[in-house]
């Protein structure tokens, strides 16, 4: 056996190889749909570089709907790992196309069988596509909120630097099939370059997972497990960038405070169970009528908060209605009885230092609308200053 063909030789159980480390580390089970797509990826490339391998077929015969399959499922792990890198960043154009590519090139093989030169120009051009949608997916910006544990860069370099010296081979050996002279050469640099893909895919991939689950670690730590919305402290946290921004633009920012009216006797009437489900049921109206760009929270027991950026002067009142109609409708339908809230709400001032001051005159405005009844909504005093 030759060099080049033990490197062939080596590269499905490397991949495979892979594919264990990656479903042993990553797991199959759970929210992790990236890791599954991955380990599928390269399941299928070890099955499809097996089939396709030169020494098989060279000491096998293998028919040629054998090596079709395995151009089919070299593309189909290649498709595979294109689309976890879609859940890890963010969805990427070309869903379709790399869909179909592993039936198109198997069946273009299969057309091709009688002229093998053409069938491996096809399927390394084919291939060859696939790889550069790869490193695109790894150029495009990501979601800087999804893979937020780990800098994406860094494993966006990996990637790119096991993708880019295989696509180069790839259509080297294409140009040289077509146009060129009979040589060793460019199977000998699609080996190297194979070998590289692979030694610097694990970590990427492993890179990438870990950087999604610290990333939902991280998204854990500042939500409320029971309703959903981001925590007190991190709609602190949050607020600071929304002030700056109105502040930089001079564009007017609101605060809405909402509490539940006799959530004590409530409380008293019913179970602890039901209480949550009030709260959830609460909190889930809450995060479905706010506007988007809007922040939305839970600043207490039972008081959740919404801090309205480029709030026009009736943004409240809007607000106000748009929960009040939709509680009025999900909560006789899923807790049977009907919920009651007071709202007050309070306008950015100049001489605000930051959300506590902003907070302190909603919740004041809140506080006159229980006093004078509640199921209403109160501004601040001096609001249409």
């Amino acid at each position: 056996m030759s060099f080049t063909s033990a490197l062939f030789a080596l590269l499905p159980m490397q991949a495979l190889v892979a594919a264990l480390v990656l479903i042993t580390l990553v797991g199959w089970r759970g929210d992790n749909a990236g890791g599954r797509w991955a380990q599928a990826g390269m399941l299928a490339l070890a099955v499809g570089l097996a089939l396709a391998s030169p020494s098989l077929v060279a000491r096998l015969g293998s028919p040629p709907w054998v090596h079709a399959l395995g151009v089919a499922a070299m593309s189909a792990g290649l498709s595979a790992l294109w689309w976890a890198l879609c859940l890890w960043l963010q969805p990427r154009p070309g869903r379709w196309a790399m869909a179909a590519a592993p039936v198109l090139l198997a069946v273009g093989q299969l057309l091709l069988a009688e002229a093998p030169h053409e069938a491996q120009t096809l399927a390394d051009l084919g291939l060859g596509a696939q790889l550069a949608w790869l490193g695109v997916a790894l150029t495009l910006p990501g979601r800087s909120n999804v893979v937020q544990g780990l800098n994406s860069r860094r494993w966006r370099l990996l990637g790119l630097a096991a993708v880019l010296p295989l696509l180069v081979a790839v259509l080297s050996r294409a140009v040289v099939t077509e146009f060129g002279s009979p040589s060793a050469s460019p199977d000998l640099l699609l080996a190297l370059a194979g070998q590289l893909a692979l030694l610097l895919a694990l970590p990427m991939l492993l890179l990438a997972w870990r950087g999604q689950i610290e990333a939902e670690l991280a998204r854990l730590t500042q939500t409320d497990g029971l309703t959903g919305l981001i925590d007190a402290a991190a709609f602190g946290r949050r607020s600071v960038d929304l002030i700056s921004m109105a502040r930089r633009y001079q564009e007017p920012l609101a605060l809405v405070v909402v509490t539940l009216d006799d959530f004590g006797t409530l409380q008293a009437e019913h179970d602890i169970d039901f209480a949550d489900r009030t709260l959830a049921l609460f909190g889930s109206c809450v995060q479905a009528q706010m506007r988007l760009g809007d922040l939305a929270g839970r600043l207490g027991e039972h008081q959740f908060g919404v801090l309205m950026a480029r709030c026009l002067p009736e943004g409240p009142q809007a607000l106000d209605q748009r929960l009040r109609a939709a509680v009025a409708e999900r909560a006789p339908a899923e807790l049977g009885l009907s919920l009651a809230f007071s709202a007050g709400w309070a306008k950015l001032r100049p001489g605000d230092r930051g959300i506590a001051d902003l907070q302190r005159r909603a919740e004041t405005a809140l506080y006159e609308a229980r006093r004078a009844g509640g199921n209403q909504l109160k501004a601040e005093p001096g609001v249409s200053d």
